[in-house]
């Protein structure tokens, strides 16, 4: 493990608890993470999502830390300064959840908390479901767990068709991963146009406003793009409210650096992702404790009012299910508030 940098929360009012940037690396992968707290302390492990990098739980890590916890968020394959393979099938479930394996036993291997947000939480649940000896706590923040893979037949199928009809919106929310799979290079190309523009964006806090209504990633494929014509995200300020303004600069470094390429692969492994899922033990069923937060407005992900928890309730016999009045990015957007949630779980379940 080397050490290269220590950032502190303190410019923006956070806890003085430093994030140490470390690098671990094996023949098949580099992870690159961030770490604070007592290393002797329980290990909890916390997984970004899309379009994201670690620092994204600087918050999280920082508050809990404070608390006597080992803190450790790496950036996940394709991301940050992690490894960034060319192959688009080199990004399937199977693969991800190797890199955590290997990164867990460097870390020491014990049973940890694993907190994911996103994508994250996709590979926290199938990291629990396939490893389950290497967690003892799950935590999932924004996007429920499919025992069956999370897939485009799969969230298709849970469509909330009163807001999306199937002849106007086969895929619902959907149609932004299906722009994916179905025009890569142009995916790629929109975001990588200006990625401080698109990222800046991206982060905005939810609307209460917008909940029931179509969300505008069901309509990608017929405007031709995430931004139609222009194919480009429009000049956009970052709200500070949100990323604090270096690590702003940061994310926007890491995908400026490395571009879109792998992380849009994510979306690309369906079939790959189905057949692995289906190797897990005990069909996919979660026996460790679960605690899902949901954003009350987010407009993709949000398993309230429809079927999209559906799968999740029935493949983790201890559930608990929380919402906070946000949108998509609960780590960005109630920061102090997730900190609390995940707080009073963990004692809830003497964890």
């Amino acid at each position: 493990m080397a050490a290269a940098a220590a950032l502190s929360g303190e410019a923006w009012g956070a806890p003085s608890s430093a994030l140490v940037s470390c690098t671990f690396s094996t023949p098949r992968h580099t992870t690159h993470y961030f770490e604070c707290g007592p290393t002797d302390g329980p290990l909890i492990i916390f997984l970004h999502g899309f379009p994201s990098i670690s620092l994204i739980w600087r918050a999280q890590m920082e508050a809990l830390a404070a608390d006597g916890w080992h803190c450790v968020a790496p950036d996940l394959r394709g991301f940050g300064s992690s490894s960034v393979p060319a192959a688009k099938d080199a990004y399937n479930m199977q693969e991800i959840v190797a890199d955590m394996v290997e990164f867990h036993d460097h870390l020491g291997g014990k049973p940890a908390i694993w907190i994911g947000h996103d994508w994250g939480s996709i590979v926290t649940g199938a990291l629990a479901a396939h490893e389950p000896k290497r967690s003892r706590g799950v935590v999932l923040a924004s996007w429920a767990y499919f025992p069956e893979a999370n897939s485009l037949p799969q969230l298709v199928s849970l469509v909330d068709r009163t807001i999306y009809p199937a002849d106007q919106y086969p895929d619902g929310q959907w149609d932004y991963a299906r722009y994916y799979i179905t025009n890569f290079d142009g995916a790629v190309a929109d975001l990588e146009a200006d990625c401080a523009a698109y990222l800046a964006s991206a982060y905005q806090p939810g609307n209460p406003a917008a909940v029931g209504t179509v969300s505008p990633m069901a309509t990608v494929t017929r405007n031709g793009g995430r931004y139609g014509a222009a194919h480009r995200a429009p000049p956009t300020q970052p709200n500070p409210a949100l990323w604090p303004p270096a690590d702003f600069e940061e994310l926007v470094q890491a995908f400026t650096a490395h571009g879109f390429r792998g992380p849009c692969a994510w979306y690309t492994n369906d079939d790959a992702n189905i057949a692995y899922a289906r190797k897990a033990p005990d069909g996919g069923r979660l026996s460790q404790p679960v605690l899902f937060v949901n954003g009350d407005f987010d407009q993709i992900c949000s398993i309230t009012g429809n079927r999209q928890g559906d799968p999740m309730r029935a493949a983790c016999p201890d559930l608990t299910v929380t919402s906070l009045p946000a949108g998509h990015w609960l780590p960005l957007e109630r920061k102090a508030e997730l900190v609390q949630v995940v707080r009073a779980w963990l004692r809830s379940k003497n964890l």
